[in-house]
């Protein structure tokens, strides 16, 4: 089976042979826009020489269609480049994450939240955290949603309804990046477009001139076909042709400003709408197979009947692009002269706006929940070994894992650790300083987030309850509001007392209590905290570096279990091997690490 990141290498060497294809055709092409412009007139001015205005005509429209296949040729050239440019750097996106580089997603900064039961401790939000790992959502739905996920578990139905969703997505790499391609562009338009496009709709103006200028505006098309046909062979018609043209370019100047108003907020709402419809596509024309994505694929279709939401986009993003044609401004003039092209535009918005409503927004958050599931899929993709967590029922919260490691340090550095919860509710973790008790916390933590999102977790085995997770780790003064470190560190044992006592199903983590008081308080305090979080029935893990709160595993053998991480001491030097064993820890290197710096500890 072909490597991962060989398929990406693959795709990005294909795809810059592509490009460099088509900006052959493009630059081509431009070449030809200048010859029609050059031709065209050079035409145009023997015409006018004939002094035959039925020819004028003529070779006008003449060229005004040729120039204007070129121009939509170019415009064609362009979209297919730009698809190109989002394939190759979705490629590459993956490709420069592996080699330890900025992921080019959102890495979630503005989520973050210090007063979060988890998420600072655990680096859920910001540079070099789960989110920035995970995230392979480019509108600011999915960022939102991908937040939500991350910051509190949800239910387990839906839980493993999301894992075979991103079962079905990892094993489809095609589709998934040809999503992500079609919605690349939002990484360049960071507004929120789902706002501004209801904005859009919400506006009820619908007060564009007359009836009876409606009405013109349906007939003038054939009025004219019919004039300049006459014209060819009746020469008096041409002076009638004449007069009407420039009374329609007259009409479309004089009601430039309202046409304008309209422009601009179809600018703001829909320029880029083409590419959400092709999003829109891809998902209607896949073959559905888990529960929930066909859900999602069937909300799609409930919020506007049976037309399609794609189709429903092209319409609108079409009549924009039709609309647009006004900004060029020998082809707009000549399209209001023979077609009132500016009014026949705002009319067909006014009737698309009326006819679908708010209900087509319900189709972005489909798009945005796709984008998600796509982004665990990715993580799955890229790292097959990690496993889909079972999700078990208990009555109080359960965690047991085989081989868990960290999903942000790189496989080469990263220790896999087992723990199986038998026999107690708080396993008790000591040892030295820096063998690994607080990242073993911290993979707990992490890959107990990843599971409830409906994702893969870094590991070859995970058996989880759904819990309510707190943690108590980074515990730093503030100086804005005049906290020390040990009243943050007592305000956080509150919040962690009171979640364990109103919530039962509540998982914490505790890594070193009290640290900002004496060695005597620090002891004392934190076994009456231990006793309490025992009384209460709570469930977690504590990481310290005193030892004698080992003894608690002998005073409350059914609830304490003692766990530790050790060192190693060989001719004078440590190693760490930041492997989790049983039993309470017997060697510590605070000695060692003095002396090395010259401090002799007596």
């Amino acid at each position: 089976m072909e490597n991962i990141f060989d398929a990406y290498q693959r795709n990005i060497k294909d795809t810059r042979s592509q490009l460099n294809r088509l900006r052959r055709s493009i630059n081509n092409n431009s070449l030809l826009r200048l010859a029609a412009i050059i031709g065209g007139g050079a035409a145009l001015f023997m015409a006018v020489q004939s002094e035959y205005v039925g020819w004028v005509i003529v070779v006008f429209l003449l060229v005004i269609v040729f120039f204007a296949g070129l121009v939509w040729r170019q415009s064609r050239l362009e979209m297919q480049k730009v698809a190109l440019e989002s394939f190759f750097a979705v490629n590459q996106n993956e490709v420069d994450i592996a080699e330890g580089k900025s992921n080019r997603y959102s890495d979630g900064g503005m989520f973050a939240d210090n007063r979060h039961p988890y998420s600072g401790d655990l680096d859920i939000f910001g540079p070099s955290s789960l989110f920035a790992l995970v995230n392979r959502g480019a509108t600011p739905q999915a960022n939102t949603l991908l937040a939500e996920w991350l910051s509190a578990p949800a239910h387990a139905s839906d839980i493993k309804a999301r894992q075979e969703t991103v079962k079905e997505l990892t094993d489809d790499l095609a589709w998934c990046q040809e999503f992500q391609s079609r919605l690349w562009f939002n990484l360049h338009h960071p507004v929120d477009f789902k706002q501004q496009f209801a904005q859009f709709l919400r506006n009820s103006d619908n007060s564009f001139g007359s009836r009876i200028l409606r009405l013109y505006v349906k007939v003038v098309p054939w009025l004219m076909a019919t004039l300049v046909v006459t014209a060819l062979f009746i020469p008096v018609f041409s002076g009638i042709t004449l007069f009407f043209a420039i009374a329609h370019l007259l009409a479309a100047v004089g009601y430039g400003r309202k046409v304008n108003q309209v422009a601009s907020l179809t600018d703001k709402a829909g320029r880029l709408l083409n590419a959400f419809a092709a999003a829109f596509e891809l998902v209607e024309n896949r073959v559905w197979q888990s529960q929930r994505s066909r859900m999602l694929f069937s909300s799609l279709g409930s919020t506007v009947g049976n037309v399609p939401v794609s189709l429903i986009f092209k319409k609108l993003a079409t009549l924009i692009d039709r609309l647009d044609y006004r900004l060029n401004m020998l082809v707009g003039a000549m399209l209001n002269m023979i077609a009132l092209w500016d009014f026949r535009q705002v009319y067909a918005l006014i009737e698309w706006r009326k006819k679908y409503g708010t209900d087509i927004l319900l189709a972005f958050d489909a798009i945005a929940e796709f984008e998600v599931l796509g982004s665990f899929a990715s993580l799955h993709r890229n790292h097959p070994q990690w496993v889909f967590p079972t999700i078990e029922e208990t009555a109080m919260p359960f965690f047991t894992g085989e081989a868990l490691a960290h999903p942000l340090i790189p496989v080469e550095s990263a220790v896999s650790n087992d723990y199986r919860m038998d026999n107690h509710r708080i396993a008790l973790i000591t040892g030295s300083n820096m063998a690994g008790k607080s990242t073993f916390l911290r993979t707990t933590g992490t890959n107990a987030v990843l599971a409830f999102c409906g994702a893969p977790v870094c590991g070859k085995e995970m058996r989880v309850s759904v819990f309510h997770l707190i943690t108590y780790m980074r515990i730093a003064d503030s100086l804005n509001e005049s906290t020390s470190t040990f009243k943050a560190e007592l305000n956080r044992i509150q919040t962690v007392l009171k979640t364990v006592e109103s919530q039962p199903d509540t998982f914490f983590l505790i890594d070193e209590m009290l640290r900002g008081t004496n060695s005597v308080d620090k002891y004392r305090g934190s076994k009456a905290i231990i006793k309490k979080l025992i009384a209460q029935h709570g469930v977690g893990m504590v990481a310290t570096h005193d030892l004698q709160l080992a003894k608690l595993a002998d005073e409350y053998p059914d609830a304490v279990h003692n766990f530790h991480f050790d060192i190693q001491v060989r001719n004078g030097e440590m190693l760490f091997d930041y492997k989790l064993k049983d039993g309470a820890c017997t060697v510590f290197n605070a000695s060692l690490l003095l002396k090395e710096i010259g401090v002799e500890v007596i």
